[in-house]
């Protein structure tokens, strides 16, 4: 029987401390990198194709592999996987940082993302399973708030890093951070897994919906500077085949990794269409911007920083009420306005070209964004938990995180070619700001559609739905991951 602990104890607080550690360094680290892109691409003489990989490396292997990691820790004890993950992601890090090549450091982010996976689901599995049922709530409130401000320092810190030395600090510095997240998870967090649990977590699949998603993503990557080339073909085909043997798996499957059942509720489709389109707008957006900043608008590494902290501040403030809104009203409204707004903020984020001023030309456009962001990203998580039946809810949940990377993932691959972006032109400042302002346009049409598809959701899924405790949530990065309740399978 899982050992469990109170809210206000000494324990307690450390596990709370250990887990916002672990997925505090995989939020901070995601924020970080962005802002050292440009140096990055400088000192490796990286072209635009090798700054995808560095971001798309990280977000395949963590779209991949976030289901099968959250069954492991299941089964093979969620402190121990969480351990394993820290210890993986830590590893990594250092290897990026001592990254001689733009090639070493892809691998290395892969690797890394490996760690993300592992140790990102398991950060509220284990404070779902430790601690007491009337202390989940507030203890994975805690967690949210803590762990959304990693998410709002990143960028600062970031800047400053790669100011003091080197861009090599924004991966050095989750070394010590893994240290003491291991060492407390060791001493002070209770093992637990789910007894009735039994066979083995579906690896096959997993292996084969990384390999598709692998394959499009290289194709996608690769063809602007290689055009139809045999490496590109062979990428492709692989990636389409891929993702067709892994659905045809789902649907034969006894246990697949997905549920088709999933998919017969339209508002829970309709949902994540939504997700991907505004996460892939955001990471695309969020990406380019760091670059726009310091190439054309010369801001130094921590300006650039600083300047979208008022989004991550607007989403720290107002994602839970945003989420009690929805509850009261239904959330249609926000699902579709939301996206509407961050469009909007991304037209008005096209006067960021050089000879702006961050009062007039920059902050308009990232304030009409956040709002828009905040309105949107508590009700869709909602709204696709709501609509997934009971026993689905955490697989529901990490569906909607997978898409929700996926979409950035695939924003990051296609956005630059599609903004007349290749081999070295995010260095010159004319061609940026042209392709800037066509990614803001394309950005912009895509988020707008997936406010367009929420018409079509039930007003009335989350009547049935308790309300959630208050939960100061950010997310920038993904949707809010959702920690199984009591009566769900595990």
């Amino acid at each position: 029987m899982t050992e469990t602990v109170v809210w206000g104890t000494g324990r307690a607080k450390a596990v709370l401390a250990t887990t916002i550690l672990g997925s505090g360094m995989a939020m901070l680290d995601s924020t970080i990198v962005n802002v050292a892109l440009p140096r990055i691409g400088t000192e490796l003489e990286a072209s635009v194709a090798g700054l995808q990989w560095i971001l798309d490396g990280y977000l395949l292997a963590l779209a991949s592999l976030i289901l099968i990691a959250g069954s492991l820790g299941d089964r093979y004890g969620r402190r121990r996987v969480f351990t394993f993950g820290v210890i993986w992601f830590g590893a990594a890090s250092l290897l990026c940082g001592l990254a001689p090549t733009t090639e070493l450091l892809v691998a290395a982010r892969v690797l890394q993302g490996v760690g993300g996976a592992l140790l990102t689901p398991g950060s509220l599995a284990i404070l779902q399973s430790v601690f007491v049922k009337t202390d989940r709530g507030r203890a994975i409130g805690a967690w949210s708030g803590l762990s959304g401000v990693a998410t709002a320092v990143g960028p600062l810190l970031g800047g400053l890093l790669v100011q003091a030395w080197s861009w090599r600090l924004a991966f050095l510095i989750n070394l010590p951070v893994a240290v003491v997240c291991v060492w407390l998870a060791r001493r002070h967090v209770p093992e637990s897994r789910d007894e009735a649990l039994t066979g083995h977590p579906n690896i096959t699949e997993s292996v084969v919906g990384a390999l598709g998603l692998a394959g499009i993503t290289g194709a996608l990557v690769e063809a602007p500077g290689r055009g139809a080339d045999p490496l590109v073909v062979t990428a492709a085909v692989v990636g389409v085949v891929g993702l067709v043997v892994f659905v045809v798996m789902q649907r034969r499957g006894r246990d697949p990794l997905v549920p088709p059942q999933l998919f017969t509720n339209r508002t829970f489709v309709l949902a994540n269409a939504l997700t991907f389109l505004v996460y892939a707008a955001l990471g695309g957006v969020m990406v380019l911007m760091v670059l726009q900043l310091q190439v054309s608008l010369l801001y130094s590494p921590t300006a650039a920083g600083l300047a979208s902290l008022p989004i991550t501040i607007i989403m720290l403030v107002l994602s839970a009420r945003s989420g009690n809104i929805a509850q009261r009203i239904g959330p249609r409204a926000q699902l579709v306005g939301g996206p509407v707004l961050i469009g909007v903020g991304m037209l008005m984020l096209r006067w960021v070209e050089p000879g702006a001023g961050y009062w007039t030309g920059v902050l308009p456009g990232l304030l009409v964004f956040g709002f828009g962001l905040a309105a949107v990203v508590a009700p869709v998580t909602a709204t696709v938990l709501a609509a997934a039946p009971d026993r689905y809810a955490g697989v529901a949940s990490g569906v909607n995180n997978a898409v929700a990377r996926t979409g950035s993932l695939v924003a990051v691959a296609v956005l630059p070619a599609v903004a007349g972006l290749t081999g070295a032109q995010y260095a010159d400042p004319i061609a940026l700001t042209a392709g800037w302002r066509t990614a803001l346009l394309v950005c912009a049409v895509a988020s707008i559609a997936g406010g367009l598809l929420a018409i079509g959701t039930d007003n009335r899924v989350l009547q049935t739905t308790p309300a959630a405790p208050e939960r100061h949530s950010c997310g920038v990065d993904a949707p809010p991951a959702h920690a199984l309740a009591e009566n769900e399978p595990r």
